[in-house]
C-alpha cells in the first residue's frame, strides 16, 4: 500500500473536505500538522513516502531534500504553481508534480476586506469594544479614492473590479502591464513611481520570486502619502519587512493590511504582532472551504489518475 504523506494541515482539517477514512483502504495516509524546522527534520519524516500532498509553498522542497527522499514518486500540490518545489530535482527524479484548482476569488476579496478594515479602523475598534469602550475613532471612506494595483493579473483584475464598484479610482503598474486590460478595466497605467507617490492604497498582486523582491522597500515606502496604506495579500518578500516596520513604527505611512510574511507561521515574538497601525492575518488569502475542498479532493483524484496511467493537471 504507497504511503502518503499530508503535510502542513495546520488546523487538522483535511479530514473534514475528504474522507480519509475510506482512502485508508487504498493508501497509508499520515496527517503533519506543525511546520518542519529544519531539512533535516523533512528528509527523516518524509524518507519513507512516496506520495507528499503539499499546501502551496508551506514547505520548501530544495534540490538537496527531494534528492534525499529516495521513495519519493509523486507530488501534489494546492494550486497549479508552486516556487517551493525545485522543479529541475523532481524532473531529474521523473517525479511527477499535479497541482489543483485555486479560487482567485478569496485573496481578492481579502484584500478587499484589508482596506476596509484600515479604512474603518476595525483593529482599533474591536480592541476597544472589548474593553468598553464606544466610537474611538473616525474612519474613512473607499469612495473616490486611488486605489493603486501592483499587478494586473487574476487577482488584481477581481480586486479592480470590487474596487470599482466601490467608486474608488484604479491605476497599475507591472513590468509586463497589460495595457489592453487596463482599457478593458478603465484602469489607468502608470510608472511604478507615480503609483507609489498617489496611491490611497497600495495593493499587491504579482507573483513572488526574484523579479520583484523588495520591489516596496524603505526608498518607495518614503514617497507614498504619510495618509495612504499598504495592502499585500501576494508574497512576503515583495515587501521589505524591516522597512515596513520602520516606516510604519514611525508613521511614513498611515497603516498596512498585511496576510503574507518572509517566514511562515509568523514568529510570536515578531514586532508586526505589535505596531498599533499593522492590520495583520495569518495567510488566510487562500483558506477558504471552497478551496480547501478542491485541494484535497483533486490532490487524491490527481494520485489516482497517476496510479491509472493518465495523471491529471501535471505541472512539470
Amino acid at each position: 500500500m504507497i504511503k502518503v504523506a499530508i503535510l502542513d494541515d495546520y488546523q487538522n482539517i483535511s479530514q473534514e473536505f475528504v474522507d480519509l477514512k475510506k482512502l485508508s483502504k487504498k493508501f497509508e495516509i499520515k496527517v503533519f500538522h506543525e511546520p518542519f524546522k529544519s531539512q533535516e527534520e523533512i528528509v527523516e519524516n518524509l524518507k519513507e513516502f512516496e506520495a507528499l500532498l503539499i499546501m502551496r509553498e508551506r514547505t520548501k522542497f530544495t534540490k538537496e531534500i527531494i534528492n534525499d527522499l529516495p521513495k519519493l514518486k509523486y507530488i501534489m500540490t494546492s494550486g497549479m504553481r508552486n516556487k517551493a518545489i525545485d522543479m529541475d530535482a523532481v524532473n531529474h527524479k521523473k517525479i511527477i508534480v499535479c497541482g489543483t484548482e485555486l479560487s482567485i476569488n478569496s485573496t481578492a476579496e481579502l484584500t478587499i476586506a484589508l482596506m476596509l478594515g484600515l479604512a474603518r479602523n476595525f483593529k482599533n475598534e474591536l480592541d476597544n469594544m472589548y474593553q468598553g469602550y464606544w466610537q474611538t475613532t473616525v474612519g474613512l471612506e473607499l469612495k473616490g479614492k486611488i486605489l493603486g494595483l501592483i499587478g494586473l493579473g487574476k487577482v488584481g483584475t477581481s480586486v479592480a473590479k470590487i474596487g470599482s464598484a466601490f467608486g474608488m479610482q484604479l491605476m497599475a503598474w507591472s513590468e509586463n502591464l497589460d495595457l489592453n486590460k487596463c482599457k478593458e478595466l478603465n484602469v489607468l497605467p502608470v510608472t511604478k513611481d507615480h503609483i507609489i507617490e498617489n496611491s490611497d492604497y497600495l495593493s499587491i498582486h504579482v507573483q513572488g520570486g526574484e523579479r520583484y523582491e523588495n520591489c516596496i522597500a524603505l526608498k518607495e515606502l518614503k514617497k507614498m502619502k504619510k495618509t495612504s496604506f499598504l495592502i499585500n495579500t501576494s508574497r512576503g518578500s515583495i515587501v521589505n519587512e524591516t522597512d515596513l516596520i520602520l516606516a510604519l513604527s514611525e508613521k511614513i505611512i498611515a497603516g498596512a493590511g498585511i496576510d503574507v510574511y518572509d517566514n511562515e507561521p509568523l514568529p510570536e515574538n515578531h514586532k508586526l504582532r505589535f505596531i498599533p497601525n499593522a492590520l495583520i492575518l495569518p495567510h488566510l488569502g487562500y483558506v477558504t472551504a471552497e478551496n480547501y475542498s478542491n485541494f484535497y479532493n483533486q490532490m487524491f483524484e490527481n494520485l489516482e489518475s497517476c496510479f491509472n496511467g493518465k495523471p491529471k493537471r501535471v505541472i512539470n
